[in-house]
């Protein structure tokens, strides 16, 4: 039978947990709100994301090094090499430029609702390429998520983002699928390296790749921009990317991968209040209802599959 202090010592672990869980979920959700707030300036998606990964990289930088110099790090082989370098590319780097690409055309409301689809996503890949049957509640669940989407998007399309639309959500869609596929690969490689050490190599390999890419299509005078840009893009770094990854890792250690994705279905709501705050949008009915199908079936899915990972979007 466990002592008292046992006890109260589980339960502050667990209500630790929680708070870093929600605060995860806060974090990741902001990002589509400051991308939006440094659009209101002449910088686009590339430059944006560029700014972003450069105030990353030194955090996961020393964050890899760290992790490389721990006397019970295990070597690397060259298979884990080549998942780092491509879950890397394919979950982080290009996830994040088709989401950045996305945000020019659409609501932070509907981004952060088309981006919270990829547990369903992941059960759809798994029963196609791994055969995984779909169940009953599987099937509900995907339907209200999606019936949800269509609602937001008449709303949305209806009212002052009509224009490119279609274009916008369909890129933040790719953006969920691309990181789908991550998901689906990263599963074994994150046992073999370990979640953060993986995390800050995978995101290392991101922000190289989104570096390369402004240096072969951008001018260096580019990076030329007003401070609000420079202050908002290291926002995004620190509030959206850093401090989350590695808040989410501590609360998935805590209290299970399963409890920690079911808390980060506030993320949706949050987002939907941040941006009537601080970007005027507004909340109608049907966004509303809209948004509970949405969360209701990735709450289904993710209690009953639990299989959501860490995410960095």
């Amino acid at each position: 039978m466990a002592n008292p202090a046992q006890h109260r010592s589980s339960r502050n672990q667990i209500v630790f947990g929680i708070i870093l869980a929600l605060l995860a979920a806060i974090g990741f959700s902001a990002k589509a709100i400051l991308v939006k707030l440094a659009y209101r300036h002449p910088v686009d998606a590339v430059t944006l994301l560029a700014l972003r990964m450069s105030f990353s990289v030194p955090f996961f930088l020393a964050v890899a090094l760290w992790s490389h110099n721990q006397g019970n790090a295990k070597s690397l082989e060259l298979k884990d090499w080549g998942a780092i370098l491509g879950l890397g590319f394919v979950g982080y780097y290009l996830s994040s430029l088709l989401d950045f690409l996305g945000l020019q055309y659409i609501s932070a409301s509907l981004e952060r609702l088309v981006l919270f689809l990829y547990p369903t996503i992941v059960v759809i890949m798994s029963a196609l390429f791994l055969k995984r049957p779909l169940g009953r509640q599987e099937l509900i669940a995907m339907g209200l998520s999606y019936a949800g989407i269509v609602l937001v998007f008449v709303h949305d399309f209806s009212g002052v983002h009509g224009s490119g639309m279609a274009v916008g959500a369909g890129l933040v869609f790719a953006s969920t699928l691309t990181y789908s596929i991550y998901l689906i690969g990263v599963g074994q490689v994150i046992v073999r390296i370990g979640t953060v050490r993986f995390t800050a190599y995978a995101m290392t390999v991101a922000s190289v790749a989104t570096l390369m890419q402004f240096a072969f299509t951008h001018p260096m005078t580019a990076m030329r921009q007003p401070i609000s840009v420079y202050t908002l893009g290291l926002s995004m770094a620190i509030i959206s990317t850093v401090l989350p990854v590695f808040m989410l890792s501590a609360s998935i250690r805590l209290i299970g991968s399963g409890q920690a994705s079911l808390i980060g279905t506030i993320g949706p709501v949050s987002t939907i209040f941040m941006a009537q705050a601080f970007l005027g949008e507004g909340v109608s009915l049907l966004q509303t209802i809209g948004s509970v199908l949405v969360m209701t079936g990735v709450v289904m899915i993710g209690r009953h599959s639990l299989s959501p990972k860490t995410r960095v979007s």
